[in-house]
This record gives structure tokens, sequence and C-alpha cells, in this order.
């Protein structure tokens, strides 16, 4: 998911949390308007010998209607032979309605338990005070676990400051590599099992911890989101760096990566990807990637990881390194 947002939370708003507090139609992911203005996000250049990849980095929340001006993606896949985008996380009507009924304990509570019920004083009051602000049901998603609640209203407060977990930059650049006839690849980083067996055995401490996380996000964290959207946007990756996490969504990311939850989610994920960079690179065909940027660019991420291999890494105009 940034320091990797959490993946857990960012899933849950795209795909099944939503449709669980609704149980209504299937959403589409958001679209990106793309155009050929100027350069937009710029991209980092792998290689070695013959070998050769450009990565561009992906962010998640951005703003609705975001413009992607994309004239050097445009350019670089004139000479691009493969193009490499995650595997779209797809979840139907039915087997959401299905999840509800027989996964019913996974996404509410039981013996008529309320949310003040299960959650500390503190975050309980927390999370009450944003949910008056943001909704007009003082009793809204008092059912839900907490950290379903806690997704629902972190979607909610990105919806009202308009920010949108759902655009998807992997189908802008696959829509670009189908109209020149490019050959497509896709990574599979997670799929809704992973998400179910996440949930189904974390524990209630893990779970405080993410829920804190989204509450410090509604609370505090919008404006950083918007800011870091724009520097995405213009190309201006120093800057993006330059806007971490806040301490609360790293302390979420390091109880899901430590075990807490189903152990090995994010290693799973950053292995499914370098597996996936490394083979691209290793083919010798030259090839694009569509990867989350903070996997790329935190410490002992992506790019180091090739770097210590023995590549070299050429960073976009803007980048630290």
């Amino acid at each position: 998911m940034q320091k990797l947002r959490s993946f857990l939370i960012a899933v849950l708003l795209i795909t099944v949390v939503p449709q669980a507090g609704r149980a209504a139609d299937v959403q589409t992911m958001e679209d990106l308007v793309v155009t050929g203005e100027r350069a937009g996000p710029g991209m980092w250049h792998v290689y070695k010998d013959s070998e050769h990849l450009w990565i561009l980095g992906s962010l998640s929340p951005l703003p609705k209607g975001i413009t992607w001006r994309a004239n050097e993606v445009q350019r670089r896949l004139e000479s691009i032979r493969q193009v490499l985008v995650p595997k779209p996380l797809e979840i139907g009507i039915v087997h959401i309605l299905w999840l509800l009924v027989t996964e019913h304990k996974v996404f509410m509570l039981s013996g008529g338990k309320r949310l003040k019920d299960v959650m500390a004083p503190d975050l309980y009051a927390r999370f009450a005070q944003q949910r008056a602000k943001y909704g007009n049901d003082a009793s809204k998603w008092e059912h839900f676990r907490p950290i379903i609640a806690a997704a629902l209203l972190q979607q909610e407060a990105f919806r009202q400051a308009g920010l949108s977990a759902r655009i998807d930059l992997g189908a802008a650049v696959r829509k670009l590599a189908h109209d020149r006839h490019i050959p497509l690849d896709e990574v599979k980083v997670a799929g809704v099992g992973d998400l179910m067996d996440t949930l189904k055995v974390m524990p209630q401490s893990t779970e405080s911890t993410c829920v804190a996380a989204s509450l410090t996000t509604i609370e505090s964290d919008l404006p950083r989101l918007k800011e870091r959207a724009a520097a995405w946007a213009s190309g201006n990756v120093e800057r993006l760096e330059s806007l971490p996490e806040p301490a609360a969504v790293d302390d979420c990311v390091a109880a899901l990566d430590a075990g807490a939850a189903r152990g090995d989610l994010f290693a799973r994920i950053r292995h499914a990807w370098r597996e996936a960079l490394e083979s691209a690179l290793h083919s010798g065909k030259p090839t694009l990637a569509v990867a989350n940027i903070d996997m790329l660019i935190e410490k002992g991420g992506l790019l180091d990881q090739l770097r210590a291999q023995g590549y070299q890494v050429e960073a976009p105009p803007g980048a630290k390194r």
C-alpha cells in the first residue's frame, strides 16, 4: 500500500466494505481522465546490460476527476514490448451477498453487541465524533465490527473530501497498452480469500491499532493525502517523499507485517511484485510496470532490492534517489 498504506483497509474500501455497508449494486473502478497535455508522475528506469524496465508509481487515494497527463507514458509505450499491471480485485454482487451470509461474523458483531460495547472508550469517542461530523445518523455502523465500521467511515470521509480509493491507474495504463496492441501481464497481489483469512484471525489488539489508524486519517490526514495526490499528479516525487504516513498508520502496517493478522500478507505482496519485476527484466523485453509508489520508495522496498541485485535505478526528475 506510501510507506505501504494499510492494504487491508484499502481493499476493504475498494471492494467488500462499500457493498457490505449498503448491499447495493456493484460499483466499477473510477476512471482517470487521461490527457496528453504534459508529463505527470515520473517513472523509474531500472536497467542492466540489455534488461530495461520502467516503473510508474501508483497512489491511493486520489481526488475524484483528477487529470492524469500521460505524455511520458505514451512516449515510452512506443518502445515497450510488454506491460505489467496489478490484477484487479473483482467481486460481483452474488459473491458479496454470499460472503454476507456465510461470513456474517467476519463483518458484524454478534450477540446483540454494538460498537460501544467492544471498542475502547477513547477509540469509540473518536469514532462517534467523526461519525457525527460526516453523517447524520448517531447509530450508523454500530453493529459492524470495529475495523469494518472504521473503513466505512473512512470511505465516507474520503467521499466528502473529494477523494477516492477506487481510481485505478493500472486500468488507465491497461487501456493505453490495449490500444497499442502491447502484450499485458498481471500481478495477482492478493484476493478476497486473503482478505477474509486476515480478518478471521486478526487479534483485537491489531484491529484496534488499525482502527486508530483510520481515525487518524479521518481526523487529521486528509490535507496531506490531497497534497500527496497533487505532488503525484505533477511528477514532484521529492515533495511526495517528504509527506510520510502518520505514525498511527505505520503502527497498523507494522502490526500486520509482524504476523499479528494473517501474518505474511504484506510479505507475499512484496514477494509477488519482486518476482514479477525480476521476471520482466530477465525476459529481455522492454517493460513498463505500474506498482504502488510507496512499495517502490520505502526503505528496503522494491527499488532498494533491485539495486542490491546490481541493477541501475534511474530516478525520475524530482526524486531523492
